[in-house]
């Protein structure tokens, strides 16, 4: 029997558009006929209809955003090919701590271009995370043993930031009450964006920031700290020990920033005397990108560790004694320590810290060695050329930065050099520096020596013969100051020198760690959602991924523009009058924020308004970013169903009236609520004569919805890397831009070194670079770009509260018993009647397939669910089923079945391993393993048991242990 002929398709039109589904569809998990069922299940008609229930009226918009509808993958790829093609791709050697260098292309493709990678979250689940907290290891290996210093962090967010965090924590050990405890001495050859940076943290703590030649005698007068550049911004090389030794003596900390690289060959600071040191990791194989994001390092002496910001990852053991990773003393992070906090550092730049640990781990010890000699060769054979050609170099002793003094021809030398396609550094009119890198070459230095001519100004003779030249110059590298330990002799750094090796333990690691490539990740206010490779596609361009910071603006036409089009895009969404790009996390983000409050009503002569209204549920970072900017936190209560209490509010307004200076409140809340009296709190504070700060945290459920510059808010950060689809990365990069209302604009971030980057009126820069971390704004133009405005407003949680209510209770709800953008499940009235936990159902849900939600935040013992519009029904669904098959778990551990101490829920998460030989639990093998039929042709398996975290903490060990310390 014949088969009937297929029909054909419908005639399509050429004035149609011109690609059939359009990107919002593949973004929006939920199809038509899906979204259809999930309304039902709520009870509701439409998505018209749960948004005019769910978000109150006074804020909800009338109007669509003023978008244009979205483009075609073809299309946004064709505009950012335009884009970058504006873009002057030159040969850099600018220096000020930013150098090129190479991507291994395996490290590339597999780790930087790997969604594996780069869509993983904070590694907050231990057990699915080893693989990347292996990587992290490696990385503060690398950074402990090139600094000589024992105890490293997770990396921070860039150079000008670390410097920060290490004055402040040179401040905090300095004894309470001892002279000097205001005054930090800062080596005055110092990169000057990290001054800048330095300025803008020191001001609203009440620290002065003094610059001193380091060569001279330290002042008379007390000082906290000392901040050492070894080798300087200039390039000089000097010994340090004896500065530091000065120091220590008047009762001070040493803290110093230097090159990773140039610690392979020289001595390292730990070893001079230094107590902190820190620097950027870029040049360890992450490209420019225009700024960022980097990985900067951290590491301090034995004593310190507990005053390191941000992350630090320790071994632990699991529950059969096994080596585990985890992060280490989590109690002194600033989400949980809050207005008592020593940062406001919450992220990392784990993708960047991860691609420096295997930069090193590929190439090696030696490896390293060879690519630091080959780097500093250049500059030496570069001096001498100069030299030969009539020009003075400024200094003797220098790794890779080379300054020359070039009376009034600097702006001539600068010219020419950028014509034979190179940067170089403009000191002043009568000064040049070149910096070299591992990607320089012969014909660089040729091109270099030709763009100076001679000094007399002759007819221009090129230098000696290189090769003649290099055997008749000695290094610039003084023996005194050079290296003779041994450094990275943990076998990490030897196995996987081959191509084969690397990508066989890139394979390892990612197969360790759950992401979103394997699955849902449900994290309530840490929005995780498709992360489109044509987002990520730009990221890695050269034309976007080459330029230095620093380069002339006009050879970064393409990125300028595409970063005003992406402002004028979030303005437009937001309702604000003006966006900053530059704060690269978003707790920068709040900071900046605050600082523009605080500059505003210095404006005004205010100063005495320093009070920061806070609501209990608010993530730490609010609290923490406060106290760095000079303000007073005070807590209002929140009433039993989580908003913010009012009475409370008008109470604490009364109190500190004219001290008030901002209400810190995120919206919708952390509870994930429309609270129905946004519009009156927003009120109450502006009568008082403060300023509103809306945390945008949760902007996911606000887009096209609502404009908090419109409904009350006079500033708000943004999280590119939750709602702009910029991906967490394993816990970074992110970026946290500010809008802020008309009023506030002259007060937004600026940088020294890039007029155009902010107002002349500005509260100075809160990152080393002029827009913060450049590299990765490509990925946030195209998402808004390919959605359009009708795409941005799709989205719901509600369906997942429905589902689970049942089983679950859920903890807050708005008007129509509606959620916003995210759910908790109250687990509190179950762990008193069964003594199962909210750790048990988070382990357990490893065992099912996912990652589990967010834990007891921002209520202890409570999972907050946010789904995201990019998951399908079939995976919430998936989801949903786990959840209600633990409960029936739950339920039988309250019935007796299984004692309390072992149960499936107990047990979890199940390795492999542990089926294996005798097995005395009372339930069975496949329970453990397979508790739902699915899993049996397609299951995660966790590489770990459920990690002993006070063990950790008890036997702190922070960089990779020798194999013995694993022995039986």
């Amino acid at each position: 029997m014949a088969a009937s002929p297929r029909p054909l398709p419908a005639r399509s039109s050429l004035t149609g558009p011109d690609v059939g589904v359009p990107f919002s569809a593949r973004h929006i998990g939920p199809q038509v006929e899906e979204q259809a069922k999930m309304l039902a299940a709520i009870g509701r008609a439409s998505l018209a209809d749960l948004v005019d229930e769910a978000v109150p009226g006074g804020i909800r918009l009338q109007t669509a955003l003023a978008l244009d509808e979205g483009r075609s993958e073809p299309e946004v790829i064709a505009e950012l090919r335009a884009l970058a093609a504006k873009n002057r791709t030159m040969v850099q050697m600018i220096g000020l701590g930013y150098a090129e260098t190479i991507t291994p292309a395996v490290i590339r493709r597999n780790v930087f271009e790997n969604p594996s990678w780069y869509t993983a979250y904070t590694p907050y689940q231990p057990e699915i995370s080893q693989g990347r907290l292996e990587a992290l290891l490696n990385f503060q290996t690398v950074i402990s043993d090139l600094t000589g210093l024992p105890t490293a962090g997770a990396s921070l967010l860039d150079e000008g930031t670390a410097v920060a965090e290490a004055m402040t924590l040179m401040r905090r050990a300095h004894p309470r009450g001892a002279a000097g405890a205001d005054l930090c001495l800062v080596d005055a050859d110092t990169h000057p964006q990290t001054l800048a940076v330095l300025h803008t943290r020191a001001a609203p703590l009440g620290i002065t920031v003094q610059l001193v030649d380091v060569e001279q005698p330290l002042p008379d007068e007390p000082f906290f700290g000392l901040v050492l550049s070894y080798p300087g911004t200039s390039g000089a090389l000097r010994p340090i020990e004896g500065v530091a030794a000065a120091a220590h003596a008047r009762g001070a900390l040493v803290a110093v920033t230097t090159d990773l690289l140039a610690l392979t060959l020289l001595r390292s600071p730990g070893d001079a005397g230094a107590d902190v040191v820190v620097g950027s990791s870029q040049r360890f194989g992450v490209p420019l990108a225009f700024g960022g994001p980097h990985a900067a390092f951290m590491s301090v002496r034995a004593g310190l560790e507990r005053n390191l910001p941000g992350r630090l990852v320790g071994v632990s053991v699991d529950a059969e004694g096994q080596p585990a990773y985890r992060l280490a003393l989590q109690t002194r992070e600033q989400h949980i320590r809050r207005e008592k906090s020593t940062s406001n550092i919450c992220t990392a730049q784990v993708l960047l810290a991860v691609m420096a640990g295997l930069y090193a781990a590929y190439h090696g010890p030696d490896g390293l060695a060879q690519i630091a000699r080959r780097t500093h060769r250049h500059a030496a054979v570069l001096a001498a050329g100069l030299r030969s050609s009539g020009w003075t170099v400024l200094h003797d002793a220098f790794f890779d930065t080379v300054r020359v003094a070039v009376p009034g021809r600097a702006a001539a030398v600068m010219g020419s050099a950028e014509a034979a396609g190179i940067n170089l550094r403009l000191v002043d009119a009568d000064t040049v520096s070149i910096s070299t890198a591992e990607t320089t070459t012969v014909e660089h230095l040729h091109a270099v020596w030709a763009a100076f001519g001679t000094a007399d100004g002759s007819a221009p003779v090129g230098p000696p013969d290189v090769e003649t030249l290099d055997a008749a110059t000695p290094d610039a590298l003084p023996e005194s100051l050079l290296r003779h330990d041994s450094y990275l002799t943990h076998p990490v750094f030897h196995a996987h020198r081959s191509e084969t090796a690397m990508l066989r333990y890139l394979r390892l690691l990612a197969g360790r760690d759950y992401a979103l490539d394997r699955g849902m990740i449900p994290l309530g206010s840490c929005t995780m959602k498709l992360n489109a490779t044509t987002e990520m596609e730009p990221v890695s361009w050269p034309e976007f991924s080459g330029t230095h910071p620093f380069a002339p603006v006009a050879q970064a036409a393409g990125t300028i523009e595409l970063i005003h089009q992406l402002e004028d895009w979030l303005v437009e969404i937001t309702g604000y009058a003006a966006v900053s790009l530059q704060p690269n996390a978003g707790s920068q983000g709040e900071f900046a924020g605050l600082l523009a409050i605080r500059a505003y009503h210095a404006s005004r002569g205010e100063t005495e308004r320093t009070v920061c209204l806070i609501p209990s549920s608010a993530h730490g970072t609010n609290a923490a970013s406060a106290v760095m900017a000079g303000m007073k936190v005070v807590v209002v209560s929140c009433d039993e169903q989580g908003n913010v209490d009012v009475a409370d509010l008008v109470a604490k307004i009364a109190e500190h009236g004219p001290r008030l200076a901002a209400l810190m409140v995120t919206y919708p809340s952390t509870h994930g609520v429309f609270e129905e009296t946004i519009g009156d709190l927003c009120a109450l504070v502006h009568a008082a004569g403060g300023q509103v700060y809306v945390d945008g945290a949760n902007l996911n459920a606000l887009v096209g919805l609502a404009k908090p510059g419109q409904f009350g808010a006079d500033v708000s950060h943004l999280n590119l890397h939750k709602t702009f689809c910029i991906p967490h990365g394993g816990g970074g990069p992110g970026v946290g831009p500010i809008g802020v209302r008309a009023h506030l604009a002259p007060f937004l971030p600026n940088h020294p070194l890039v007029p155009s980057a902010g107002p002349s009126t500005g509260v100075g820069p809160v990152a080393s670079a002029p827009w913060g971390s450049a590299g990765i704004l490509p990925i946030s133009w195209a998402y808004i770009r390919l959605m359009g405005a009708a795409g941005l407003r799709e989205a719901t949680a509600n369906y997942l509260a429905v589902r689970l209510a049942p089983h679950f209770p859920v903890l807050y709800t708005g008007r129509g018993g509606l959620v916003a953008h995210e759910c908790i499940v109250d687990l509190r009235g179950i762990t008193k009647e069964t003594g199962v936990t909210v750790d048990d159902v988070a382990k357990r849900l490893i065992d099912y397939g996912f990652h589990a939600p967010t834990m007891s935040f921002p209520v202890a013992g409570t999972l907050m669910i946010e789904p995201t519009e990019s998951e399908d029904l079939a995976e919430l669904d998936r989801f949903c089923a786990a959840m209600i098959a633990i409960r029936a778990e739950i339920d039988r551990v309250a019935a007796g079945e299984w004692p309390v101490d072992d149960n499936p829920l107990r047990g979890a998460p199940h390795t492999a391993a542990a089926l294996l030989g005798e097995w005395d639990h009372p339930y069975s093998r496949e329970l453990a393993a397979y508790p739902v039929a699915s899993l049996r042709s397609d299951k995660y398996w966790a590489p770990v048991r459920r990690v002993d975290g006070a063990y950790g903490d008890r036997n702190l060990v922070c960089a990779c242990p020798s194999p013995e310390a694993f022995a039986d």
